[in-house]
């Protein structure tokens, strides 16, 4: 037995058994209690030592030991039991238990006993699952489930195929059909199927079993297909409706956009013309006004300098003045006929309805379905017309005048088809039974259910409870930026202010940030020390140290020891979905069936599991020392990157800007370049509203507080939303002079105040407001931080809402003064600037390593459906974190190798390290997906670097290469 003496410190020459040192320097001497050290690390290994030691050492901590029966196993089972009713995964039912036994100070049994009880406990959920729905598996009901996985000969495919595939153009066609799925759902009663009895995630665990499932799997399942089947057809009712309604928003919005076009183009034209007939006006006018020139003699004269064929010309061209609009309603109407499509058929297969401030509407809405029903031309005199836009009103006035009935029924039709179309925008109108067009006030918290809450929800973010108090904090906090702007406009000398004179409100950009020569010169000598490697091993490799292909459970919850084979096709999915090869080529080159490849994609590699995955990568980044120095993780810059898009697809929008039809992929890095989040959003849309989303669901370790946006338009309802939520939401300001600061004093007190500062702030505060909404604005705060509704889905109802909606009032008053505190601060300090350029930069320069992952077909998007959209961009998003993970660990090796040497490569270069090199990665070619071929590679784990040396111009070049 080896043990270590308190004297000579020495291993090799203190054996003994009688506590004396034999050793030659301490002959004799007694040793020290800490010289036993050694039999200390082997304690507990022995199988005895535990028994004799186990029951001793759980009485002293008042733990129970291992339970086999009684009270204990019950709680235990229980609450298996009912964790399993609200997930199917094994690994985190097993992660509860042990939760569970800790919090409860119960010993663990073994793994396979604990792995058999979560295995019983999921076998019984399932049996309690049947139990709970049974009573609405009536005859009839199971019957028309059944009949849902049965040939159609009509629609040639499965009632069950033909409803889990949606739509993918917004066309009359298209919303008919997706009306005919929501009727037949109907004629199933799913719409009224109460499923509360199972919690939530359990119903969402059955619905996308069954929507992934085959029709064969689905029958081997016998009887416990039906709750399957009747989860799927619940949710699919909603799911259902909220299409229609997306497809009616989309289908009347194309048309209006093709009016715009025309509208525009003969505006265009218009302007041609008008340019030859001011050219003339160019030489009459000097003719009438010439004093010398008699008035017989001015047509001579006209005639004579201009030419009877020019004015015959200019003449014969017809001249009407525009309408309001430009003729906008007018190039309208000729879709009236497209647009009858469908409308009458969305009107009756959908319940519309709105509060008292759009009464108006509602009526006309119950007028033009009546018109429908009976097959009425003329419209009915005294109907509602308030909601008709002032641009459009002349056209009504002038048929309803004339007495053409015909063009009054189109215009007013138009008109409401508009204006019901905004009100779902907006959230004034909304459908019983969706969930993207629900009333927003279902979107929150009820008082009731707040009341319970509020105190909790002030703790966390430090918000205080009253309104009285939030005003005094954000004045305070104005104060002190407009102070701190008053100082950089006095100081007219500065050159870091930018400002020319007082209340002038452009200022210069920043420079382009300086990078050290030594930083450039170490980042390039990083970078050839960098080893070459496939896409296909850099993966292997990582999940050896981080084992993030775990996360890619099977949809079934099945939970079972990854095979080499199973990983290597989870890799080869990841790989053609991020390099968009598709599976079809990607079985090409990596030798593995297109059939296994499909399998994987559709049971393993779904949005869930790809989070987890992505979130182990962040994670794992976020704990390197060197990711350290690029930023402490507390920013993070959130951005859209256009991908172009082939063949149909209700994402895609055609934007000349970008040459035709693209999507929008929205992610969120961190300042330590990881990315953290991935949505994608229609190209459109504004990409503040989703700014939130990621940022209140972050499930990494990533600390975020300050999360900069691009813009500072379509920030005031963002901006207030983060500042409840205690988070900072800085835009970059490209120009002042586009956004619209706040005083809280009168004009006079201001400028007394400030004399530099005080031009600059146009508006008063609305105090009254904010005080009168203060615990709506907390309780919609709340709602979002605990999860009840999704950031965007709030910013964007609230954003668009009417002005006499006076809580969507209250937050862009508030989001207001938050920018104008912003804007003080971020104008009076170019640090703060320049700290937020380089984050936005981060994300910037991101999309360069995207679009080199994602090559093939050239960067075209050819998958049309949204889920299948966002499982591609979440595959892209986590081969990009392991190009950033896998760079930064190699970069950390090189660092340390550098000042293992004697070189002095100091901190404050690391900071402009870009783990975003991608040079010595192989993203071509044939990719040969060999785990244990390229794990013996390793040498304990690692590559080996690449030797470099510096020649004369102070430049790294390989040894080699």
């Amino acid at each position: 037995m080896r043990f270590s003496c308190a004297r000579c410190q020495g291993w090799g020459s203190c054996r003994t058994t009688s506590g004396r040192c034999r050793g030659r320097r301490c002959s004799g001497w007694r040793i020290s209690w800490r010289c036993f050290r050694g039999p200390l690390q082997q304690y507990g290994r022995r199988a005895q030592t535990r028994s004799d030691h186990l029951q001793p050492v759980l009485k002293c901590l008042d733990w129970k030991p291992v339970p086999t029966r009684g009270e204990t196993l019950k709680e235990l089972e229980q609450f298996l039991l009912d964790r399993a009713m609200e997930h199917d995964r094994p690994s985190l039912l097993f992660q509860q238990a042990a939760e569970h036994l800790i919090s409860s100070k119960v010993v663990r049994p073994g793994v396979v006993v604990l792995m058999k009880m979560v295995g019983s406990a999921r076998n019984a959920a399932g049996a309690l699952t049947s139990e709970k729905v049974d009573h609405l598996l009536t005859g009839p009901m199971r019957a028309d489930l059944g009949r849902l996985l049965v040939f159609d000969e009509e629609l040639g495919m499965t009632r069950l195929a033909w409803l889990t595939t949606p739509a993918v153009e917004a066309t009359p066609a298209a919303v008919k059909g997706s009306i005919d799925k929501l009727q037949y759902l109907r004629g199933l009663d799913a719409h009224r199927l109460d499923l509360s009895m199972l919690p939530t995630e359990r119903r969402r665990f059955l619905a996308t079993l069954g929507r992934r499932s085959t029709v064969q799997g689905l029958q081997r399942r016998g009887e416990r297909r039906f709750p399957i089947l009747l989860a799927l057809v619940a949710q699919s009712a909603a799911d259902q409706l909220d299409e229609v309604v997306a497809l009616f928003d989309q289908a009347v919005s194309a048309r209006e956009s093709h009016a715009k076009a025309k509208t525009d183009a003969a505006l265009a034209e218009r302007a041609k013309k008008g340019e030859a007939r001011q050219l003339l006006m160019d030489v009459i006018l000097p003719v009438l006004i010439d004093p010398g020139v008699a008035d017989e003699q001015v047509g001579g004269l006209l005639r004579e300098r201009i030419g009877m064929d020019k004015l015959r010309e200019v003449a014969s061209v017809s001249w009407k003045p525009l309408p309001r609009d430009h003729g906008r309603l007018a190039a309208l109407e000729a879709s009236h006929t497209y647009l009858r499509r469908f409308t009458p058929q969305v009107l009756e297969a959908v319940d519309f309805q709105g509060g008292p401030g759009i009464a108006d509407l509602m009526e006309a809405v119950e007028i033009l379905k009546e018109l429908n029903r009976v097959g009425g031309r003329k419209v009915p005199a005294g109907v509602p017309m308030s909601f008709v836009p002032a641009r459009y009103a002349d056209y009504l006035v002038k048929a309803r005048k004339a007495g053409d009935d015909t063009a009054f029924r189109h215009y007013w039709e138009i008109c409401t088809i508009l204006a019901l179309r905004d009100g779902l925008r907006s959230g004034d109108v909304f459908v019983p039974g969706s969930r993207r067009y629900a009333d927003p006030g279902t979107y929150l918290f009820t008082p009731e259910q707040w009341e319970g809450r509020r105190a909790e929800f002030c703790h966390l973010v430090r918000k205080p409870a009253g309104a009285a108090e939030a005003i005094e904090q954000v004045k305070d906090e104005l104060h002190q930026a407009l102070e701190d702007l008053e100082e950089t406009l006095a100081d007219s000398t500065s050159a870091q202010s930018g400002w020319t004179r007082p209340g002038n409100s452009s200022f210069p950009p920043l420079p382009a940030e300086d990078v050290p020569a030594e930083a450039q010169a170490l980042r390039d000598e990083l970078s050839s020390m960098l080893p070459f490697v496939p896409i296909a091993s850099l993966l292997i490799e990582l999940d050896a140290r981080t084992s993030f292909l775990a996360c890619f459970t099977h949809a079934g919850g099945r939970k079972s020891t990854q095979s080499v084979e199973l990983k290597r096709n989870i890799l080869a999915v990841l790989i053609a979905g991020a390099t968009n090869l598709g599976l079809t080529r990607m079985s090409e080159t990596c030798g593995v069936s297109y059939d296994t490849l499909a399998w994987t994609q559709e049971w393993y590699v779904r949005e869930e599991t790809l989070r987890k995955a992505n979130t182990v990568l962040v994670n794992h980044h976020y704990a390197l020392e060197l990711a350290g120095k690029f930023g402490g993780g507390t920013m993070s810059s959130s951005d859209g990157q256009r991908f172009p898009v082939r063949g149909k697809s209700l994402t895609g929008r055609d934007m000349v800007i970008h040459g035709g039809r693209v999507l929008s992929t929205y992610t969120h890095v961190s300042d330590q370049w990881s990315t953290y989040g991935t949505k994608q959003i229609v190209p459109t849309a504004r990409e503040g509203h989703y700014t939130l989303d990621e940022l209140l669901g972050n499930a990494t370790d990533l600390p975020i507080t300050t999360p900069p946006t691009p813009t500072a338009r379509p920030w005031s309802i963002s901006g207030c939303s983060a500042w409840s939520a205690r988070l900072s939401l800085p835009p970059r300001i490209g120009d002042l002079g586009k956004i619209t600061m706040l005083r809280v004093e009168t004009p006079g007190v201001t400028n007394a105040r400030y004399p530099h500062t005080g031009p600059l702030l146009a508006d008063r505060w609305n105090e009254d407001l904010i005080i009168e909404c203060y615990p709506d604005l907390l309780r919609m705060a709340g709602s979002l931080k605990f999860g009840e509704a999704t950031a965007s889905l709030i910013v964007g109802k609230w954003s668009t809402a009417s002005r006499q909606n006076t809580l969507a009032a209250a937050l862009k008053e508030w989001g207001r003064m938050r920018r104008t505190i912003h804007a003080a601060r971020y104008l009076s300090d170019p640090v703060y600037r320049r700290k937020i350029s380089r984050q936005l930069n981060k994300g910037e320069s991101l999309h360069a390593l995207r679009r080199d992952l994602h090559h093939a077909q050239q960067g075209t998007i050819v998958r049309p459906h949204l889920q299948d959209q966002t499982e591609q961009a979440w595959c892209l998003t986590l081969l990009t974190n392991a190009v950033i993970t896998w760079t930064t660990e190699y970069h950390g090796k090189a660092i340390g190798e550098l000042r293992a040497q004697g070189r002095d490569v100091g901190d404050e270069l690391l900071s402009f390290i870009a783990p975003g090199h991608r040079g010595n990665i192989n993203f071509l070619g044939f990719i040969t997906v060999d785990i244990d071929v390229e794990l013996a590679k390793l040498i304990e784990g690692w590559r080996p670097l690449r030797p470099t040396r510096v020649h004369d111009a102070g430049l790294p070049f390989l040894l080699n290469p």
